[in-house]
């Protein structure tokens, strides 16, 4: 063995798989802006200057000023406190779905994939049925019959994207169980939950977080519109979708109202879409960007060729 090669360090996989990230400029762009609505969500209480349920009579639809910073709704509510405390209930319906959703993918998928064929196959029928279903129709259904609470928001988009993982977590497992480390691992008179838990669920992680980073968009999308159309949740709840519906009647007297909240929402959206763009390019080396070489000087080369080169006597 070479006396200048040493163990890989703990952690290398990790801090390089960061530092691709992090050298990414829109996944960086995309860090800042759902940090930034992060925080204001956690803070919403110390950031917000008013209560978002408060009227203020006097200043019904008045525009964007230094008493209210977005302006006011049709009932004098603010609409910088209102957007506050929004963020708290989008993120959090985007992010816990998004939960869910790889909860329930990882494990059928792991079942599906170490079952053997019978379950394989039983799982995988049950996949494409649920597949086959319109992701927000279904999503309408369920929260037509079983209301419109933010617990069951959050399990009603978590449970219509798990197909997607599902198939995902499948095909990886399918791959890997072939690899030698398992086939050792099994032969060693490892159990499958053992194998599935320490060889191929930290292989198959990489993958489904890049998938649930492109469905937190998706999951806050589909609580805007659930609320645009009134299965949302109730008022005077402050969500971002909600905030939509409110500026829609008021739209020509008071567009600012619209603007605000469906900007939040694009924002949003576009922050995570970036970030998942950044973790798949992050955590696939076939993806990643290579460095061009630096160029040899060609005035240098020929002035060296020059020098070697015998004087004429």
């Amino acid at each position: 063995m070479d006396s200048n090669t040493g163990p890989i360090p703990r952690g290398g996989y990790t801090q390089e798989t960061l530092r691709r990230l992090l050298s990414n400029r829109a996944a960086v762009a995309g860090l800042i802006v759902v940090g930034l609505f992060g925080l204001m969500a956690l803070l919403a209480p110390w950031v917000a200057r008013y209560d978002p349920a408060s009227q203020h009579l006097d200043s019904v639809l008045d525009g964007p000023s230094a008493r209210f910073w977005l302006g006011t709704d049709q009932l004098g509510r603010d609409q910088y406190s209102r957007l506050v405390h929004g963020a708290r209930v989008s993120l959090a319906v985007g992010v816990f779905a998004q939960a869910v959703t790889m909860g329930v993918g990882l494990a059928v998928g792991m079942a599906a994939g170490l079952g053997g064929r019978r379950a394989d196959t039983l799982l995988m029928r049950c996949t494409d049925i649920a597949y086959a279903f319109p992701d927000l129709l279904m999503v309408i259904l369920l929260v037509s019959v079983f209301g419109s609470s933010a617990t069951m928001l959050i399990l009603a988009i978590g449970l219509v994207n798990w197909p997607t993982i599902a198939r995902l977590v499948r095909g990886q497992v399918l791959s890997l169980r072939e690899e030698e480390y398992v086939v050792a691992a099994r032969a060693l008179g490892a159990s499958d939950w053992r194998i599935a838990s320490r060889h191929l669920l930290p292989n198959v992680l990489g993958p489904v977080i890049v998938t649930a980073a492109f469905g937190v968009p998706f999951a806050i999308f589909a609580e805007a519109a659930l609320s645009f159309i009134g299965l949302g949740l109730p008022p005077p709840a402050p969500t971002w979708g909600r905030l939509v519906t409110d500026s829609f009647s008021a739209m020509f007297a008071a567009p600012y109202l619209a603007v605000s909240s469906c900007l939040a929402i694009a924002l949003t959206m576009m922050g995570f879409t970036f970030i998942g763009d950044g973790l798949r390019d992050a955590l696939d080396p076939r993806t990643a960007r290579r460095r061009p070489l630096p160029q040899p000087l060609p005035d240098a080369g020929r002035g060296a060729a020059q020098r070697e080169l015998p004087r004429a006597a």
